[in-house]
């Protein structure tokens, strides 16, 4: 369900989530109080929703169902999960068709998190959207960029993808791998930080 203006105590409206995915697409940096406020009330909200999905045994409709909430429309009906799945944002990943998420994944979703038709995430793996300034006055701000992973992409368990990251449809990333730059498709790729081990015919 989309996000509206809330009318707060100081009499400020807080940003919409459409303007908020507007603001995060562009790239710009989050830095203001109203970013804030947006952002804390949201992270409050993916709390309140994951951690009734990780507290207890639910069948796989019921944690579509909770998906549902979480990401605000309606998950497909093959998405599989195993939780515990964890988002401090959940209003910004959309996903394909056929895909499977393993048990602990980590998806910092605010500046997207796309994946496509037949991907499989292995346990424990980590998307991360923003990424903190390098100068230590800016330090506690941080800037997004979106991930992207093509269809039937595999992604082995603790891997961490970064911000700006796309990867290209069929291609493997390797177990513990940290992914800081785009993946073509049809290859392996692994290490720290990862290249290119091979492609697949």
């Amino acid at each position: 369900m989309p996000v509206l203006n809330t009318l707060h105590e100081n009499n400020e409206t807080m940003m919409t989530l459409t303007e908020f995915r507007a603001y995060v697409k562009d790239r710009k940096p989050l830095d203001n109080e109203d970013i804030f406020r947006f952002m804390d009330e949201m992270s409050d909200e993916a709390r309140r929703i994951t951690f009734r999905l990780n507290a207890a045994y639910h069948t796989p409709e019921e944690v579509r169902a909770l998906l549902t909430e979480l990401f605000g429309y309606a998950v497909p009906a093959s998405l599989r999960v195993f939780p515990p799945f964890y988002t401090d944002f959940g209003k910004n990943i959309t996903i394909g068709e056929n895909v499977f998420i393993n048990a602990c994944c980590h998806f910092q979703d605010h500046g997207g998190v796309t994946i496509g038709s037949g991907c499989q995430i292995g346990h424990n793996v980590v998307f991360a959207t923003l990424n903190h300034f390098l100068e230590p006055a800016r330090r506690k701000f941080t800037h997004p960029a979106p991930i992207v992973l093509g269809d039937n992409v595999w992604i082995g368990s603790n891997a961490t993808v970064l911000q700006g990251v796309t990867i290209g449809d069929n291609a493997v990333i390797a177990a513990g791998a940290v992914v800081t730059k785009d993946v073509p498709a049809n290859t392996v790729a692994g290490g720290v930080p990862a290249k290119v081990i091979k492609s697949i015919s």
